[in-house]
């Protein structure tokens, strides 16, 4: 399924999209997309629900998140070898965990602020991982059945806060809009290789990331099962799992976002993203 979160800013409702792509509105059977609502058993009762007999949304409504209430937002650094390779880093032994504030989720299709006094605010295409089922201690055997599902997620960055204004990454991670999750959350049963989806982020229309999740240094399941030795995963709980190649720092010279921007990205089987890049209010 392809479930989703549309409405106002604050007041989303639940959703799924059908087999035309239309909105189909969910509100009648579950509350929200949040925490124990993305269990198997309810997914698995949505799942058995005739789509025709849902009302219809207008495709022009706002997309929101396609989690809500998001508990922690973690995110894992230099998964890539390749991008580790282009920010000057060396590959890591165990996982890179950062988190990034939950202020900073929003919709896939709203307006990216750049903070203020910022100079390099950047932008990075990752596969996102949404936690159905609490993971605590688990084998990489066993950690993808904690998965609800998975979604597309913009890791913008904000570089000079991140890496030199003193402190962990947070920093320069955190800023309003600097989360942008979905437009879907397409359930893991739709997804039967995390590890092969194509994905690839546009800036004006000049493709500066295409890359696939083949070359994660880490894999989806290591980084839940490493993830879980440290903390317990919760249902809804989002993991930002890394970036191939391409972010603006890595450019010869450097390039970063500024207002008038249009970003596009993009992962196979996920959906798209587009933000309009404007001045932090």
């Amino acid at each position: 399924m392809k479930l989703l979160r549309y409405g106002a800013l604050g007041v989303e409702k639940p959703g799924m999209i059908d087999a035309n792509g239309s909105i189909r509105d969910l509100s009648a059977h579950v509350d929200d997309f949040v925490g124990l609502t993305l269990s198997d058993n309810t997914l698995s009762t949505l799942r058995n629900l005739d789509p025709t007999c849902l009302p219809v949304i207008e495709a022009s409504t706002r997309i929101g998140a396609c989690v809500g209430n998001v508990g922690k937002f973690v995110c894992i650094g230099l998964n890539y070898a390749d991008h580790a390779a282009e920010s000057g880093m060396s590959l890591p032994e165990e996982p890179v965990i950062f988190f990034k504030a939950t202020s900073s989720i929003m919709g896939p299709n709203d307006n990216v602020e750049i903070p203020r006094n910022s100079v390099k605010t950047d932008w990075e295409v990752e596969l996102g991982v949404v936690i159905g089922k609490e993971a605590k201690y688990v084998t990489e055997a066993d950690a993808l059945s904690h998965v609800a599902g998975y979604c597309v997620i913009n890791d913008l960055s904000e570089r000079d806060f991140q890496l030199h204004r003193s402190g962990q990454w947070v920093k320069g991670k955190s800023a309003d809009t600097f989360g942008p999750i979905g437009p879907w959350l397409v359930t893991r049963d739709e997804v039967p290789d995390p590890q092969n989806l194509a994905m690839y982020l546009e800036v004006n229309g000049h493709r500066y990331q295409d890359g696939s999740t083949k070359t994660m240094h880490f894999n989806v399941a290591t980084i839940i099962a490493h993830l879980s030795q440290f903390m317990s995963l919760q249902p809804g709980d989002v993991i930002s799992t890394g970036t191939p190649p391409g972010v603006g720092m890595g450019q010869k010279p450097e390039t970063y976002l500024k207002p008038g921007d249009t970003i596009v990205l993009e992962i196979e089987g996920l959906g798209r993203q587009r933000q309009l890049v404007g001045e932090s209010k």
